[in-house]
């Protein structure tokens, strides 16, 4: 095979995944860990791919002798390794762990394959100045055998807990730092020369000991790691940063005598800048933060960071500047194949960076969501230029050669003028952000027109005064929490967070401020004041504790509207219910059947405390708070005399805690309420026997239950009977807000639920109705975990012959009778029990809460009794 027709062949697997990663970004709000999937196709595929073909041609070039197998090899390691990254990413978004433990195989594999091969092409090889390059191929190989092991132990793991983030953050070290980063490293001390058209003058720092600083560096990452010490491990990360910063000087020395004029320069440079500020940063985050959740947490914010500012950059970069190259053809078509893939590359570079360092400020997601589509949208169009060059070097190797005389100058090209591809780009920024800002308004501080106008009282006139005031945020109450202020005066709130948690202001009219952290301050312009406001903190929950605030506009007549605090110009999601839907195909029922209880006596579980956006109904979603991103959160069981050791691990955006009904203990450390970032363990015995409620207990606890955080541990009772089928029955109620929000704390605490439903989703047995066969003994486990409405647990059709009750039985196989029989389980909130009973007939039967209302919201679902 041909050189040009070889590179083309194996080099088309790169655009292969950036368009694949281009396609699932637009579909990702349809796929499941869409954020996880878009990362890994560009560094697992795209990028992996790029260092696999790269690297082995560097190799050959420095080395100045052919690998064992040489294309042939290559061939084969790039098969298996984009085999193994596709069942990877398979198996992650399918939840098949099978599928990733044998694609991450293939992967660690293929890697140690790559650095065998090079070890044994450097063997025998003429020594060069810049051979010694060699090896951060051989070594970047092998981290990446270790991060991808630690990737496939945490697909193995439910998640949460230190030892997981532990793993994360080695994880992320080895594979960012160490395959990608030393990676480019060893190729950037030569490229970026090459690039700029210097010339390195003698041996190049990363020729020298700069790998053995980086390896350490990540050495001591990973021990950090392994012996649970976050300092060690930031000390890792920092002596990595200063063998990076070797390499880096000699790069600003390089650019110091050729400025940079090309996009190829362009991009490497700014990439080289994300690398060194996202790694400083990942050094700081591990060092600075209180635990290794909180840092996993932080370390995980700058992902996208590695990933865009330094991968995608400095992949696009490469390439531009390899492929016209390695396709050959002659000066000319070089020139025409550089020239397509230089098109607008200072603009590109601008947008791609301006966008990137605006999505670091306190923006709104509205204007960040806008920013994320001109980033994808800048970086998509190197696929339609790589694409142009293709052509533009066929069309120009089928030119005839014109050949110059002695004497005849070729005619003078000019080159662009960058100050107005500059002002292009920052139009572009700007447009944007403009964008943005209509998208969403308020996230600035603008109010809607029409809200306003609402708002006004007929005949105000401006007095041309402004009145300032400041208000504190303390104790979950503005102060001062009244504020008059003469009609026509403009009104200007200096607000500040004087409390321990996040909170922020939003107003009926439509303004509001941003989130403010602890000790923040802003300042909140409400224009003229012509009609009483009422303004409140829109924090879930924090209203109905009592955060509100009314402006008062004195002059006004006195029965001047009061606008319902309850209509906030936000459509609900229940007007989207329908009782009748049935969900899709696709929809899968949560699992109600209960395993056995172990013969475990120990039992150590961890409880994630994580924002899952949640289909609760069919059409309906909510961003619900949950333990182990399920509402009901996982079920624990266990028997008289066990012991349970929980790990609850906050990750969500605010406090939040657990509280154990099934353990007798102090409440006063194990429920108290944890940050973001934080942890508890909280251990107790079971004593005594029954279905037992958990939940949050932080205020307004009704919210917290109300919004998923809620789950069941069952306690055997001594000599309970084995029976045929058991099954699992939670209900709850759901006060739903807007689609895709959080809780309505004002239906909350008017007790007036949308919902009423039976493990977190509106009729979804009815759909998918559980099995039983004739004969049989099926006993329900019932628990009513509120917050506010009781249940009467009924089957349609069935009679119990058993029921337990809050600790005991009230009947037991028909009762003193043995005819005695039961047909509600009546439970008040926080109560639960079981059912037990044998179905006589094959057919259809419902079962709902006999609160016939709350049945017809949802509560209700059907058991399938076969012959």
């Amino acid at each position: 095979m041909k050189d040009r027709l070889w590179h083309i062949t194996s080099g088309i697997l790169v655009p292969a995944w950036l368009a694949a990663a281009l396609i699932f970004t637009l579909l990702h709000r349809f796929i499941p860990s869409s954020g996880w999937l878009l990362v890994h196709l560009l560094l697992l595929g795209a990028v992996s791919t790029a260092i696999l073909i790269w690297s082995q041609h560097f190799a050959d070039t420095l080395l100045r002798r052919k690998a064992l197998g040489h294309r042939l090899s290559l061939g084969l390691r790039l098969s298996v390794h984009t085999l193994g990254a596709a069942l990877v990413m398979t198996g992650m978004v399918i939840d098949a762990y099978q599928l990733v433990l044998v694609g991450g195989i293939l992967v660690g594999l293929n890697a140690l394959a790559h650095a065998i091969v090079i070890v044994g092409q450097s063997r025998g090889a003429l020594p060069g100045r810049f051979a010694p390059l060699v090896r951060y191929y051989v070594a970047s190989a092998l981290t990446l055998v270790v991060g991808v092991t630690l990737g496939i132990l945490m697909a193995g793991l439910s998640g949460g807990g230190e030892g997981y983030e532990r793993l994360f953050i080695g994880h992320l070290g080895l594979n960012l730092l160490g395959w990608v980063g030393l990676t480019v490293i060893g190729t950037v001390a030569l490229l970026w020369p090459t690039v700029l058209h210097t010339q390195a003058q003698g041996r190049t720092k990363a020729a020298g000991h700069t790998l053995t600083v980086l390896v350490g560096g990540l050495g001591l990452l990973s021990l950090g790691c392994l012996v649970d010490l976050r300092l060690i491990a930031a000390l890792g990360v920092l002596t990595y940063l200063v063998g990076l910063g070797l390499v880096l000087g000699e790069a600003v020395a390089h650019l110091r005598r050729a400025p940079a004029v090309s996009f190829p320069a362009w991009s490497l440079g700014a990439a080289l800048v994300w690398f060194a500020t996202c790694t400083l940063g990942f050094g700081l985050q591990v060092a600075f933060a209180p635990s290794w959740t909180a840092a996993a947490a932080a370390v995980e914010m700058l992902v996208p960071y590695f990933a865009i500012g330094f991968a995608a950059q400095i992949l696009l970069g490469a390439l531009s500047h390899l492929v016209p190259v390695v396709l050959g053809g002659g000066p000319a078509a070089l020139k025409a194949t550089a020239n397509e893939l230089d098109r607008g590359g200072l603009f590109r570079v601008a947008v791609v960076n301006g966008a990137l360092v605006l999505t670091l400020l306190p923006v709104s997601s509205s204007l960040t969501v806008v920013l994320s589509a001109l980033i994808v949208g800048t970086l998509a169009s190197f696929l339609v230029f790589f694409i142009r060059a293709l052509r533009e070097n066929r069309r120009v190797r089928a030119l005839p050669i014109v050949r110059i005389t002695p004497g005849e100058r070729a005619a003078p090209t000019t080159s662009p003028r960058q100050t107005g591809r500059m002002l292009v780009a920052a139009a572009a920024l700007l447009l944007t952000v403009t964008v943005g800002i209509v998208a969403d308004p308020a996230s600035v501080g603008l109010g809607t027109v029409s809200a306003q106008a609402g708002a006004s009282a007929e005949g105000a006139v401006a007095t041309g005064h402004t009145t300032s005031v400041a208000v504190t945020m303390v104790n979950m109450r503005f102060v001062p929490d009244r504020i008059e202020v003469p009609v026509g005066d403009t009104l200007v709130i200096a607000l500040t967070n004087g409390d321990d948690m996040v909170h922020n202001l939003v107003f009926e009219s439509g303004m509001m401020s941003g989130s403010l952290e602890p000790g923040a301050s802003e300042t909140v312009p409400l224009g003229m004041i012509d009609a009483d406001l009422n303004g409140w903190c829109s924090i879930a929950g924090h209203r109905l504790l009592g955060m509100t605030i009314s402006i008062i506009a004195v002059g006004t007549a006195a029965d001047s509207a009061h606008a319902d605090q309850s209509e906030t110009g936000i459509r609900s999601a229940a007007d989207d219910f329908d009782p009748m839907a049935e969900p899709d195909s696709a929809f899968t029922a949560r699992d109600a059947a209960l395993p056995a209880a172990t013969s475990a006596t120990v039992h150590r579980s961890t409880l994630v405390v994580r924002n899952v956006e949640t289909e609760v109904a069919p059409g309906v979603v909510q961003m619900l708070w949950t333990f182990n991103g399920t509402a009901p959160g996982p079920t624990l069981r266990g028997s008289v005399g066990d012991v349970f050791e929980i790990t609850l691990v906050n990750e969500g955006t605010m406090g939040h805690s657990v509280d154990f009904h099934a353990g007798d203990v102090s409440p006063d450390d194990v429920m108290r309420t944890i940050q973001p970032g934080e942890s508890l363990i909280y251990t107790f015995t079971a004593t005594r026997s029954g279905i037992w409620l958990y939940h949050c207990s932080t205020m307004p606890m009704s919210v917290h239950i109300a919004n998923g955080m809620f789950g069941a541990v069952i306690i055997d009772p001594p000599g309970l009977a084995t029976v045929d089928r058991e099954y699992l029955v939670v209900q709850s109620e759901l006060y739903l807000g807007a689609q895709g929000g959080e809780v309505d704390d004002l239906k909350v605490a008017t007790q007036t639920p949308d919902l009423v439903i039976f493990n977190g989703y509106a009729n979804q047995y009815a759909a998918r109705p559980l099995a039983a066969t004739v004969g049989e003994t099926v006993r329900v486990w019932v628990l009513d975990a509120g917050p506010n409405v009781a249940s009467a647990f009924h089957i349609v059709g069935g009679q119990f012959h058993t029921v337990f009750k809050e600790g005991d039985y009230s009947l037991k196989d028909g009762g003193s009778t043995s005819t005695g029989g039961s047909q509600v389980l009546d439970l008040a909130v926080a109560q639960g029990g079981f059912v037990e009973l044998t179905f006589t007939e094959a057919g259809h039967y419902p079962f709902v809460s006999h609160i016939m209302s709350d049945a017809e919201k949802g509560a209700r679902g059907i058991f399938a009794v076969l012959p």
